[in-house]
């Protein structure tokens, strides 16, 4: 229950005494506002759109004020409700920004309630969230999230969809006083109108057409304040790699990159980083949709974990972001619950060969022998090498090969990806490459080269798997053969251990096929079968398992199982399954670019193609 931090032995306080020092974990304040938020803004929506009560006690009063003010009321009404829905969401995450705007709109939609429904309620549920708001300001102290000018015409698409909808509404919300019968299209017609302020085809009597003349010209002004305003404002990019950061981090792999096959794959540019007090460990993360994503174990001394760790935590606490861990190993997951409180969860196996127990006899290995013998025999050659032994020719033609090849538009890889190939500083990394010169003399950009595959080093006697890419008119088999090349030329190489696939639910798969499992452990293995017709779970599983690797256990850590939804559809956007970026057709298409230290990589690697024969 205690550990050292640091090596400080004077830390070695239990978890829950510390959490009891720290006092009391935040209160559901900030959740509860958000939900209120979302509440108060649907009622200024509606105090907007429909008609106001004619039988109020103060309606008297209201006929007094300028005739102005009234519509212009209605309109301030639905446009606080609408920016209220927008930050509920950023209440919700303790967001700094998100309190401030509130506190300014709560206070004019009460007054728009009072002034053009009367509502002596509505005005004061705005007053009560208001108070809330200022006595927990100490809550809402969340740093902003990294943004770009994309969410610009993210907000100026959904904006104006929602507000064409709303206008909808807004145009047949007084179906009593219309002039004549508008059709669908008409209505429609004076939405479009409208929202650039000028008058539609749909009349109106008793003065309702300036009701809703001024609502919609709020919509599409609001539509056209929230776009320039995001377009204009200060990009926030996401944290990103420095080469001071890649430095100390190659400093701490030179020393302690053994123990973890994922320790190299920190070095993903597109990876923020923290280190501890100390500077003897540190944890590489992305952000992603809010949550805080760490691969792998935490790098450097096992002792200085905790420092980095901790720093880890404060960074997620200080943004609000969903604290989270991909494929930990069994020790660092248990380091991450001690110190965090968190929860751990066994997420697959990692395949792991240990080249000494390599061998392509006997009857387990038949099926990979005789794949082998046939395409060695069908003319295929391999070799094997470390990066820096590459020419530049050769290195280009492997990069422009490795782009080309990816079987989907978009690179997929995060916690088992380094995105590069041929970096200066990865020349201990080893490509294994097949070659074939065509019968009919056809030359390619990539000359005889058929398929290659590239490991990243994991100490200095092991490797890990990074990328496996194919020519599609290749003979099947071409990823067999290369990896049973890596593994005769490892010792070579100085190579005890290779590290292949990750393989999720490996457990949950192995148990479900054999005889006397039960009824549940068939359904969840015959739902991870249906899913890998689209996420390759049960064939990179069989992949794997050809060539008799021992496999080791890997985790998800994470807070609450309620996140667990979140925290797997953030992991499936940073290993490339799911896309939310906006398309660019107009972006060039860099395949065989020359990698830049600390270039910014948009797109990590691996396809990890497992289609065997």
């Amino acid at each position: 229950m205690s550990v050292t931090v640091d090596g400080d032995k004077s830390r070695l306080v239990p978890v829950r005494v510390r959490r009891i020092l720290r006092g009391p974990r935040p209160e559901k304040v900030p959740s509860l506002v958000g939900t209120a938020c979302t509440l108060i803004g649907l009622i200024d929506i509606a105090a907007g759109v429909f008609p106001r009560f004619r039988a109020s006690r103060m309606h008297a009063l209201a006929e007094v004020l300028p005739g102005t003010l009234g519509p212009l009321s209605a309109a301030l009404s639905l446009s606080v409700g609408v920016l209220l829905l927008l930050l509920a969401h950023g209440l919700k995450r303790h967001k700094r920004r998100a309190w401030r705007a509130a506190v300014v709109l709560l206070p004019l939609g009460a007054v728009a309630q009072f002034v053009w429904r009367h509502s002596v309620l509505g005005a004061l549920l705005s007053l009560a969230l208001l108070a809330l708001l200022v006595r927990h300001r100490d809550q809402f102290a969340a740093l902003p999230d990294p943004r770009s000018r994309w969410k610009a015409l993210a907000n100026f698409v959904l904006m104006g969809a929602g507000s064409i909808l709303l206008g909808l509404v807004i145009v047949s919300a007084h179906p009593r006083v219309v002039v004549g019968n508008p059709s669908l299209t008409d209505r429609l017609e004076h939405v479009l109108y409208g929202l650039f302020g000028f008058e539609g085809p749909v009349g109106y009597g008793r003065g309702v057409d300036w009701t809703v003349g001024y609502s919609l010209g709020a919509l599409g002004m609001l539509t056209a304040l929230t776009t320039i305003y995001l377009a204009f404002r200060p990009e926030h990019p996401a944290a990103r790699l420095t080469e001071d950061d890649e430095t100390r981090l190659r400093a701490l792999l030179a020393k302690h990159g053994s123990r973890d096959s994922l320790g190299h794959f920190a070095l993903r540019r597109d990876k923020g980083v923290v280190f501890s007090p100390s500077g003897k460990a540190a944890v590489c993360y992305r952000v992603v949709s809010g949550v805080m994503l760490a691969s792998g174990d935490p790098i450097g001394d096992v002792e200085a974990w905790p420092g980095a760790i901790e720093r880890f935590m404060d960074e997620a606490k200080a943004h609000s972001w969903t604290p989270a861990v991909m494929g930990c190993s069994e020790t660092g997951g248990e380091v991450w619950t001690r110190e965090t409180g968190l929860d751990a969860l066994e997420l697959g196996d990692e395949a792991v060969v240990d080249v000494a127990d390599f061998s392509l006899s006997g009857r387990a290995m038949r099926n990979v022998r005789q794949m082998v013998k046939r395409i060695e025999r069908n003319g295929y050659t391999t070799k094997v090498r470390r990066v820096r032994d590459l020419s530049d020719g050769e290195l280009a033609r492997v990069r422009r090969a490795a782009a080309d090849w990816r079987g989907t538009d978009t690179e997929r890889g995060f916690s088992m990806a380094l995105g590069r190939i041929g970096d200066p500083g990865d020349g201990d990394a080893v490509i294994a490459t097949a070659h074939k010169t065509d019968e009919d003399g056809t030359t390619t950009p990539y000359g005889d080269l058929k398929a290659i595959i590239h490991f990243v080093p994991w100490g200095p006697d092991g490797m890990s798997l990074e990328l496996m890419r194919r020519d599609r008119s290749a003979d099947p088999g071409m990823n067999e053969l290369l990896i049973v090349a890596a593994l005769q030329e490892s010792p070579r190489l100085g190579i005890e251990r290779v590290s292949l696939n990750f393989a999720m639910f490996r457990a949950a798969l192995a148990r479900g096929e054999k005889i006397g499992a039960g009824p549940v452990l068939r359904l969840w293995r015959g739902l991870l079968v249906f899913l890998s017709r689209w996420f390759q779970i049960e064939s990179l599983y069989k992949f794997n398992a050809k060539f008799r690797p021992r496999w080791e256990p890997r985790f998800v850590v994470y807070r609450k199982s309620r996140d667990l939804p979140r925290i797997g559809f953030a992991a499936m956007q940073a290993e490339g399954f799911v896309n939310l970026q906006l398309p660019r057709p107009f972006a060039r298409r860099r395949a065989a670019a020359e990698p830049r230290p600390c270039a910014h990589i948009v797109a990590p690697q691996a396809d990890r193609e497992v289609r065997a024969a």
